[in-house]
């Protein structure tokens, strides 16, 4: 339902926005879109409901290409943004009732739909409230009320937990995976944890490049170089803990946990640390009170990926500053050592 091929966007100046992304949503995925403020996700989203256009690249949306079919794309995608539009010298009803309306809903369907989209967001009993008298939380959920009162078949949600309470972020979750087992969603967040609970597939951007792509799971999978878990003995025996695990063979870390006094322990892959760690307890006669497998948080993959992808782009930006001189030094250097290799 989303096609992207080489899509690149450039503002002012030589430095794009977005540089060369590929990728895709099928129907029935969840996608997140994570990366720092100002790595491209805004940008990517705009250009995908034809809001702005690309400087290069193809995008096709529900079978329609964006920048030469861009309103039938428009009639086929909800959208968020991260600031929602709202009009709030009119009530909740009204508002919706108006944006129906626009997408060309008639009567009597177009005051069921209204009815039937409030009650999904949980804001039935505040249609005939005042959009300006409304919380913020609740204006989020109009917001998402308006991206899916056509029924589209592709939803793009920028940042749609923002200003929710834990019990709202419950709800709209809950309903983001209802939409999205008809439909293709694609959303971004800064909240990791939220992404990881609701999204089926994971695109990291960083720069205005794709760093990464793949499930929270999978990714967790082929990054985890190393293997990590959890240890804690009883509290008159937590100092000698450390001592003792940083004598397995493996481990490579072991980092105190102070709020309980257990131990974090980094240990290589194919070792056999943990029950390494458990039998060295036990024949020590400690008791031994926790020991678990820890597994990496998509916060960890995230800052992992970003901070890989910023050393790359640091090493292009060295080798683009080099004169014609150093560079041909350099390149005589790499000769000369190939040549001893």
């Amino acid at each position: 339902m989303i096609q992207v091929e080489g899509l690149t966007k450039y503002y002012l100046g030589d430095q794009p926005a977005i540089s060369n992304l590929s990728f895709y949503a099928d129907r029935g995925e969840i996608v997140g879109f994570l990366g720092p403020n100002g790595a491209g996700k805004t940008t990517t989203m705009r250009i995908l409901t034809g809001y702005m256009p690309a400087s290069a690249g193809k995008a096709i949306v529900a079978g329609y290409d964006v920048m030469r079919q861009s309103i039938e794309v428009r009639q086929r995608v909800g959208y968020l943004p991260e600031t929602v539009p709202l009009y709030k010298d009119i009530t909740v009803w009204q508002y919706l009732d108006y944006m129906a309306g626009l997408h060309g809903m008639t009567n009597p369907d177009r005051t069921d739909r209204v009815e039937e989209v409030l009650d999904q967001v949980d804001m039935l009993d505040r249609a005939d409230s005042l959009v300006a008298n409304i919380s913020k939380g609740m204006r989020q959920r109009v917001g998402l009320a308006q991206a899916i009162v056509h029924n589209p078949d592709v939803l793009i949600l920028d940042e749609p937990m923002v200003g929710l309470d834990p019990d709202q972020r419950r709800e709209v979750r809950e309903l983001i995976q209802n939409l999205g087992e008809a439909r293709t969603v694609m959303l971004s967040s800064h909240d990791l944890a939220e992404v990881e609970k609701v999204c089926t597939r994971v695109l990291v951007i960083n720069r205005g490049r794709i760093v990464a792509e793949d499930s929270p799971e999978a990714l967790a999978n082929n990054m985890q170089g190393m293997q990590r878990f959890y240890v804690r003995v009883d509290n008159d025996a937590a100092g000698k803990l450390k001592e003792l695990v940083m004598s397995v063979e493996g481990v490579a870390e072991a980092k105190v946990d102070d709020r309980k006094g257990g131990l974090e322990v980094i240990a290589t892959r194919d070792s056999n640390a943990r029950p390494a760690v458990a039998a060295l307890i036990v024949s020590n006669n400690l008791d031994l009170l926790e020991l678990r497998p820890l597994d990496m948080s998509l916060e960890d993959i995230f800052l992992q990926l970003t901070a890989e992808a910023e050393a790359e782009l640091a090493d292009e930006d060295e080798w683009d500053d080099l004169d014609d001189d150093e560079f041909d030094d350099l390149a005589e250097d790499l000769d000369e050592d190939e040549e001893t290799k």
